[in-house]
């Protein structure tokens, strides 16, 4: 590293050298105490020295938390997002998906997980004046056959879930075959299809968006209970490989999770994941959550709602943790022509649907 660069006393500089530090990483990866001892400068002169290598490391200028609560966060609010196709959800998300970071979509098996999935597929397929990303998706299944069936009403409901896009469009958009559909039955073929062929797609900007279905299945039928920290290395690896290709192209990324019950007597800081008092929890624990920047929750209610001559189970969508979003919720259905909210958004905490 050209330590001249950066903006330090020349004798810290000398120091440096004279210890023999070659790279910013070996500065970062040792303690202010040794840093100290091994090249005989003060604590404050360390100090400096840390905080400008680190500077030099950072790609962005820093977030203030009035920042994010004013909705201000450069990375996070500027640019296009990837719409839902129902402007209820796109108003509990502040328009959409991002097109940086991992968004996780939990919930029990029906809530509806999946067909919100199949709609993002055929939202990103618009022009950006319409919300969407002009590109394809890919839809990597690991549990179930991909639902074609399901797909193809959608697809044919399009102008009664998106009235404002002109027919002669939506009549000109090839959905289905802007969907690369790919069947994982192991971990090996999921780390290859995101590692090798998906980078492929996104660097002919043939997709915008992956979505995973689900990312729990194989890395829980492919450990034993004794196997957590391997686990938890290959839960890593691939988040960091889904986190490094949604920031390079600038793609969505959904993950779709299964959940797990919630034992009794469970120590807190365990049983929470941003989710007080719930008796279920998204699958995989810390290692995962901590790898996510949206985590979703969809939750299927009791008693049925109408909207015409069709009914429907009410699901809730909730914002269980977000750096940019409050925690909120608001009530969907699962229609004919896609996932729908009717109602306003409303606080998550102690409401019950009624």
């Amino acid at each position: 590293m050209d330590w001249e660069q950066l903006e330090l006393n020349p004798r810290i500089i000398a120091a440096v050298k004279k210890a023999d530090f070659r790279s910013a990483r070996e500065i970062l990866s040792v303690s202010g105490p040794d840093l100290q001892r091994l090249t005989r400068l003060s604590q404050s002169d360390v100090q400096q020295l840390q905080a400008a290598v680190a500077a030099s490391y950072r790609r962005h200028p820093p977030v203030t938390a009035l920042q994010l609560y004013r909705g201000e966060c450069p990375r996070l609010e500027s640019g296009h997002r990837l719409t839902l196709s129902c402007p209820v959800l796109d108003a509990l998300l502040r328009g959409g998906l991002p097109l940086r970071g991992i968004t996780e979509l939990a919930g029990q098996s029906g809530a509806g997980k999946s067909q919100l999935g199949l709609q993002l597929c055929l939202s990103v397929q618009f022009p950006q004046q319409y919300g969407g990303l002009n590109s394809g998706a890919v839809y990597i299944c690991t549990e179930d056959s991909f639902p074609i069936r399901r797909l193809q009403q959608l697809v044919s409901q399009q102008g009664h879930l998106r009235p404002e896009v002109p027919q002669d469009l939506l009549h000109n958009i090839p959905f289905t075959d802007n969907i690369y559909i790919h069947h994982a039955a192991d971990l090996v073929a999921l780390q290859t299809c995101v590692s090798q062929r998906l980078p492929i797609l996104l660097a002919r900007g043939r997709v915008r968006l992956l979505v995973v279905d689900s990312v729990a299945a194989l890395f829980r039928c492919e450990f034993q209970a004794q196997e957590s920290v391997e686990r938890a290395r290959h839960l890593m690896a691939f988040a960091a490989t889904l986190q490094r290709l949604s920031q390079q192209y600038a793609a969505a990324v959904l993950c779709i999770n299964q959940v797990t019950d919630v034992l009794e007597g469970s120590a807190p800081a365990q049983s929470s994941l941003g989710l007080e008092e719930a008796t279920v929890l998204p699958a995989l624990g810390m290692a995962w959550a901590n790898q996510v920047m949206i985590r979703l929750m969809m939750t299927r209610l009791q008693g049925t709602v109408a909207m015409g001559d069709q009914t429907s189970a009410p699901r809730r969508l909730e914002v269980v943790f977000a750096p940019h979003l409050p925690r909120a919720s608001c009530v969907c259905g699962v229609w004919k022509e896609g996932v729908r909210g009717y109602q306003n958004l409303f606080p998550s905490q102690g409401n019950k649907f009624q």
